[in-house]
């Protein structure tokens, strides 16, 4: 199974801002894609898991802009998961135009469950996930 998934995103002129550059806060949006693309690679959809009572409210989200981006760039969002506990999970983020890194950022998520909001340990509840994601896990960029 691959550890990084690549969704390719152009940019879309609502995306700009008065100098035509891709405002900053798209990213976390692309970032919310590009994770619900890597979760699909490991099986399961977020509807799939949200149904089966499990959440992943985010925490903390953080995003450096090295590059700007313009209108119909067509990009890819790399997505890796770079931490991973029974109750917490992180991924991390390029953005790429040309192979040249415009942005990179993190999400930090709690695993939930989604009547009580509770935390709850993935590797009790869902321990065949626990461990596909473990097997996904990357500390490095491939």
């Amino acid at each position: 199974m691959e550890k990084i998934n690549r969704l390719e995103i152009t940019a879309r002129y609502a995306e700009t801002d008065m100098m035509g550059i891709i405002h900053h806060s798209v990213y976390p949006v692309w970032f919310e894609a590009a994770r619900t693309e890597f979760i699909k690679m490991t099986g399961i959809t977020y509807s799939e898991l949200e149904k089966q009572g499990i959440m992943l409210p985010l925490s903390e989200l953080s995003c450096k802009y090295i590059l700007p981006l313009h209108y119909e760039d067509r990009v890819i969002v790399e997505t890796r998961l770079s931490s991973l506990s029974f109750a917490k999970i992180e991924f991390a983020y390029r953005v790429l135009l040309d192979g040249k890194v415009t942005a990179a950022g993190r999400t930090l998520h709690g695993f939930v469950d989604s009547k009580s909001f509770r935390p709850v340990s993935l590797k009790k509840v869902r321990p065949e996930l626990y461990e596909k994601l473990r097997e996904v896990q990357t500390n490095d960029w491939c």
